[in-house]
């Protein structure tokens, strides 16, 4: 009897725009990125929430920062630098994918670094990590908006 085991995978892709001429140009795309689910991640986030557990977390923010990828005992983002609410909707029944869309005005201001993305619990501050990744980094200019897109796309193997 062959037993089927589910494996949840983690993709992000961030883009950074700006307004020109009325219209709005990319000026910086990470593409496609694998990430880190955390043990928090597997625990809190999808373990409990499956079986009601008193504590079991939902993603209800997507944050922006400035550090390295994430570690599997990580339970933060290195160098946040925004979090922000985040859209979610399932997709084929077998992804989780959460949207983000941060316009200039809302930028944090400075000239950030940005080089990572991750889930997070809807917390103004701390809270616990889902999942996160890392991209080539980025200067974010106070005139531009970020748009992110993340998967969990849940897949079988045997």
């Amino acid at each position: 009897m062959q037993k089927e085991i589910i494996l949840p995978q983690g993709f992000f892709r961030l883009k950074l725009g700006e307004v020109k001429g009325g219209k709005e140009i990319i000026v910086g795309d990470s593409g496609w990125k694998k990430n880190e689910v955390t043990n928090l991640g597997f625990q809190n986030y999808i373990c409990a929430l499956i079986g009601a557990v008193a504590g079991s977390k939902q993603v209800g923010m997507m944050v922006v920062g400035t550090g390295a990828a994430p570690a599997t005992g990580d339970t933060a983002l290195a160098g946040e630098t925004k979090r922000q609410t985040c859209g979610n909707a399932t997709l084929a029944s077998k992804t989780m994918q959460a949207t983000l869309a941060i316009a200039s005005g809302d930028h944090p201001g400075g000239t950030p670094t940005i080089q990572n993305l991750g889930l997070i619990e809807n917390t103004a501050s701390g809270g616990t990590l889902l999942c996160g990744g890392t991209f080539a980094t980025s200067q974010w200019q106070t005139n531009q908006g970020l748009s992110a897109t993340y998967q969990l796309r849940f897949g079988t193997s045997s």
